[in-house]
């Protein structure tokens, strides 16, 4: 890649994670605008020089003319409106955010512009109308835009999460536009850690350096939904899950704070304990030896931290949070993975550098 400083707009910026990741591929942000207080403030706390305005974007609609010339648009949309963990309804006001994107790009005019969101929207035939009503206004604006689904585990993030990104270059013409990026972008592919690499060097939770941040007491289910693998099931209450230190995490939901924090076998993870309490647990629901009564779970399994959470989405370790201890794991599971925001921009870049003419 060239020493071109690009410059971008950041939309739906959320705590940063896409802005993190398009800067370390060489982009300026100038502008950024969130709708949440307290992701704004931490944006802030790690942006000093940026143009940070928390507000509805559609207040700053009029405004962004005056951004024209800015080489990329980026940001994902709330995507609530398009996951398959949601009501998926198309007349969710957060399901029109994707287009309001698209009135800042027509506005902006950049060489690219990059939309993350959940795969579904990507993939599902429910969606097929929006997918094409999307790529049709793009073209209309002058661009040909392709989505992409990748799986960030492929691209150094230790979490199943798989999200599709809408790729749209200004004036261009390449009928193998596709086959191009898609190239770029698998050529950054490498192989995530495991959760226990990834996470044992931060040492055991409820240290100074590594605060137990979620409290949310851990309980067994009454009646444990079985299945194959004891990292699937539901033997416990609430919506947090089992991770397997062995494997990568589930998506980290928003939702994290509470019973929804995913958890841990902290004697596991640090090497303590030979064998995983959760599948020991399984084992024996499985051959009737344990029978499943209301209580809590032994203390060492426990609930992801603040800092484990940061780490599993590629933040900067040293990254600042505002807000209170929900609203940041909010802000955490909210954000696209910095290294695959990264990878993206450093396809879009080289495709901008070699191939757009």
């Amino acid at each position: 890649m060239g020493n071109k400083q690009y410059t971008g707009v950041s939309l739906f910026t959320g705590a940063g994670g896409m802005d993190v990741g398009f800067e370390r591929a060489g982009i300026k942000v100038i502008f950024a605008n969130e709708l949440m207080k307290e992701a704004a403030e931490t944006y802030v706390a790690n942006h000093p020089g940026c143009n940070m305005v928390n507000d509805d974007i559609y207040n700053q609609l009029p405004q962004m003319g005056q951004y024209i010339g800015a080489d990329f648009v980026f940001g994902g949309p709330p995507c609530q409106g398009f996951s398959v963990a949601g009501k998926m309804n198309p007349d969710d006001e957060r399901s029109k955010l994707i287009f309001t994107f698209l009135d800042v790009v027509e506005k902006v005019q950049p060489k690219a512009f990059v939309m993350e969101n959940v795969k579904a929207l990507g993939v599902l035939e429910k969606w097929e109308p929006v997918r094409k009503k999307y790529l049709d206004r793009a073209r209309e604006m002058g661009y040909l835009c392709m989505p992409f689904i990748l799986n960030a585990t492929e691209y150094g993030v230790s979490q199943k999460r798989e999200r599709v990104f809408f790729v749209g270059v200004k004036d261009c013409g390449d009928p193998f536009f596709e086959y191009h990026i898609r190239n770029y972008i698998e050529d950054q592919k490498q192989k995530a850690p495991f959760i226990r690499d990834l996470l044992k060097p931060l040492g055991k939770a409820g240290t100074e350096r590594h605060p137990n941040t979620c409290t949310a007491k851990i309980t067994f289910a009454t009646n444990p939904v079985m299945r194959k693998s004891p990292y699937a099931g539901m033997y416990f209450n609430g919506q947090g899950r089992p991770i397997n230190v062995d494997e990568y995490a589930n998506t980290l939901p928003a939702s994290m704070g509470g019973n929804k924090t995913p958890f841990v076998d902290e004697d596991y993870l640090y090497g303590d304990a030979s064998e995983d309490w959760v599948v020991a647990y399984h084992k024996g629901l499985q051959d009737g030896s344990i029978t499943p009564e209301f209580k809590e779970a032994p203390s060492r399994l426990r609930r992801l931290t603040i800092k484990e959470a940061i780490k599993i989405q590629t933040f900067p370790d040293d990254y600042i949070f505002k807000g209170n201890k929900g609203r940041i794991y909010t802000q955490i599971g909210n954000a696209v993975p910095c290294k695959l925001a990264e990878v993206v921009a450093k396809a879009v870049i080289s495709y901008l550098e070699s191939e757009a003419k």
